[in-house]
């Protein structure tokens, strides 16, 4: 693959950010132009490794065709690179730009160096295909008359359309919110994945013939919402796409306090505003001259960071309960897993910059909010230690931090359940919809669950990678 030797002449040279300086001023995004030598010297680094490990279980989970479009990008067979790509995946620009990368963690080149630049040439790949013109519109020759209703527009809810329309049924896209995307419109920042880059996807998948509804509420029919037994009833197959919108919360002391808030309620009314009038609305969580504390980490609490940090807030800290990662894989840590290390992401390297060290701190826990006349004045915290696993809180180490805003980035528990507690939908033991990965169906004969409402939170990669999953299942389901 690539040039035979390329692994051992080449270093890693992943394409940087735009400059920190710069761009913790607007809201474009924090990505570089493709340097094409840059990528063709990078992809001759793919090795001829016998066992990809990058397109395995334990690298990319819609198995990928890594070596084979490195090499054609290496050869500067561009648009066969980008048949290859999209062999696999219906959205390489959403992957290209937000996924972590697992398939570097996996890469064999790993072993001993850095691995290959995976993700700097996935997208590369996809956005030449846009700027030549290669990515059109491709609506499928007939139509079988079957319908399929999708609920939740996000990455697994697209992928399920894209090829459940393209096997010629009908399928209608519901959207509770007022902008098709999901998390990849609401849920992740401009600055990492431009909402130009989403339209332009969803426009090309409604000139395919899929039919999008927003502001459409999926539930029991009350309130104005539609009723999903409705759906059931008028289509042929309903697939819940809904993701895992329910956060967890810390319920402590002082949680009622104006000023402690959800991340992802943080992110989406900053999206909509500055979408809606680039932020003259005010219709947003402002962290602007405030002093912020991000409860926990992982990508959303990084994009709280730079999102306080174009609002000019006035200092920031991210707490992390666990401990500082290490610099190098642990022992038990070994590859081809995902290397659980220490990383500086852009949030974190524009926060430094602003004020002059890293945000994070590790090994710490929130005990108390703090506030004065309802309004949140900070928060009292204690140090932890984890011992075989488990914690445990350390004594004589409280510690109050002025706060002003406080911004809780701890995960998801599940899904909502009103749309599939009016179905009578069974639920595993975490609460999510409860549906086999061999087929995607539920208790409910019909009714089928993709992504994260079905697997818990995870990746864009793994939610597109389901919803192309289940696609077929529905398929197999409707054609008998």
């Amino acid at each position: 693959m690539g040039k035979v030797t390329g692994f051992a002449e080449f270093a890693r040279d992943a394409a940087p950010y735009r400059d920190v300086d710069q761009r913790m001023l607007d809201y474009d995004e924090i990505y570089i132009s493709h340097d094409e030598q840059r990528l063709v010297t990078q992809s001759a680094r793919c090795m001829d490794c016998g066992v990809p490990f990058c397109q395995s279980d334990e690298g990319c989970p819609v198995y990928n065709l890594i070596p084979e479009w490195n090499d054609l990008v290496y050869r500067n067979h561009w648009h066969d690179a980008l048949n290859r790509l999209h062999h696999t995946n219906n959205f390489p620009e959403f992957t290209g730009r937000v996924c972590p990368a697992p398939c570097e963690g996996a890469c064999v080149l790993g072993v001993t160096d850095p691995a290959v630049t995976i993700k700097n040439i996935e997208m590369a790949i996809v956005d030449r295909g846009f700027e030549e013109g290669w990515i059109v519109a491709q609506p499928p020759d007939s139509r079988t008359g079957k319908r399929v209703a999708v609920v939740g527009s996000g990455p697994a809810g697209l992928a399920a359309a894209a090829q459940l329309n393209q096997a010629g049924h009908l399928v209608t896209v519901f959207e509770r919110a007022d902008r098709i995307g999901g998390l990849l419109m609401y849920g992740i920042p401009n600055m990492k994945l431009s909402k130009d880059v989403v339209d332009r996807r969803v426009q090309i998948l409604r000139d395919e013939g899929i039919t999008f509804e927003v502001n459409a509420n999926v539930s029991d029919g009350n309130k104005g919402s539609i009723s999903v037994q409705s759906l059931k009833d008028t289509f042929d197959a309903v697939l819940f796409t809904t993701g895992a919108t329910v956060p967890r919360d810390l319920p402590i002391p002082g949680r009622e306090l104006e000023g402690v808030h959800f991340a992802m309620d943080f992110l989406t009314q900053n999206t909509r505003s500055l979408l809606d009038s680039e932020h003259a609305d005010g219709n947003f969580i402002s962290a602007e001259n405030k002093h912020v504390i991000v409860i926990g980490g992982g990508d959303t609490g990084t994009d709280c960071l730079a999102t306080s940090v174009r609002h000019s807030c006035s200092s920031l800290v991210n707490f992390e309960i666990l401990d500082t990662p290490p610099e190098n894989r642990a022992a038990d840590n070994p590859w081809p897993t995902w290397p659980k290390i220490f990383r500086v992401d852009y949030g974190h390297e524009e926060a430094t910059r602003k004020f002059g060290n890293d945000p994070r701190t590790y090994s710490i826990s929130g005990k108390a909010f703090q506030g004065e006349n309802g309004k949140l004045t900070g928060i009292i915290t204690q140090e932890i230690s984890w011992q075989d696993g488990k914690l445990e809180f350390l004594p004589n180490t409280e510690k109050l931090w002025p706060a002003d805003l406080i911004l809780l980035s701890m995960g998801f528990l599940g899904p909502e359940h009103e749309a599939s507690d009016a179905l009578n939908l069974h639920y595993d033991e975490r609460s999510n919809y409860q549906a086999s990965l061999e087929d995607f169906r539920t208790n409910i004969d019909g009714v089928f669950a993709a992504g994260d409402c079905r697997r818990g939170q995870s990746l864009v990669v793994r939610a597109i990678f389901e919803g192309r999953e289940a696609a077929a299942s529905i398929n197999r389901y409707l054609q008998g």
